[in-house]
């Protein structure tokens, strides 16, 4: 399990837009990564929503902000052009950038059991450490709380 002071584990994963998002290129930066369960779903979409109306205010704050799930690129795509998100979004289909941030946990809704990517956000400094990790995020204020710790780096 991650904690705050490991070095992030280094992905190089497709975004939307067919491009390529390596995180050793965002050193010297901050950055954001948040890990949401799917596409299009209602708090995923209020979550990334936030983000996205927060980006400015992240970008002047010196971070950059990413979110991951295991959604294809062209649901990235879909998701991006039909709510007018704004922030990077990558695909993990293999689920092995889930794996290694321990995101991906055994859940349970409705009594039944099942494995899903646990909402997460990872808080990473300009020198690729760990400053923070909210697990379990709920979805309300959350977007301040984060914006709130990248101006406190």
């Amino acid at each position: 399990m991650l904690d705050a002071q490991d070095t992030a584990p280094d992905f190089t994963l497709p975004r939307d837009g067919g491009e390529t998002l390596r995180l050793s290129d965002l050193r010297g930066s901050a950055v954001v990564l948040f890990f949401y369960p799917r596409d299009d779903t209602s708090g995923c979409t209020k979550e990334s929503i936030g983000f996205s109306e927060a980006l400015q205010d992240f970008a002047e704050a010196g971070a950059q902000v990413v979110g991951i799930s295991k959604d294809s690129v062209a649901s990235h795509d879909k998701f991006v052009a039909k709510h007018g998100l704004k922030t990077i979004m990558v695909s993990d289909e293999t689920g092995t950038t889930c794996e290694d941030y321990g995101v991906w946990k055994e859940k349970k809704m409705y009594g039944k059991i099942f494995m899903g990517i646990e909402r997460t956000t990872v808080l990473i400094d300009a020198q690729g450490q760990i400053a923070r990790i909210w697990r379990k995020v709920k979805v309300p204020g959350h977007v301040d709380d984060v914006l709130a710790a990248v101006r406190a780096l």
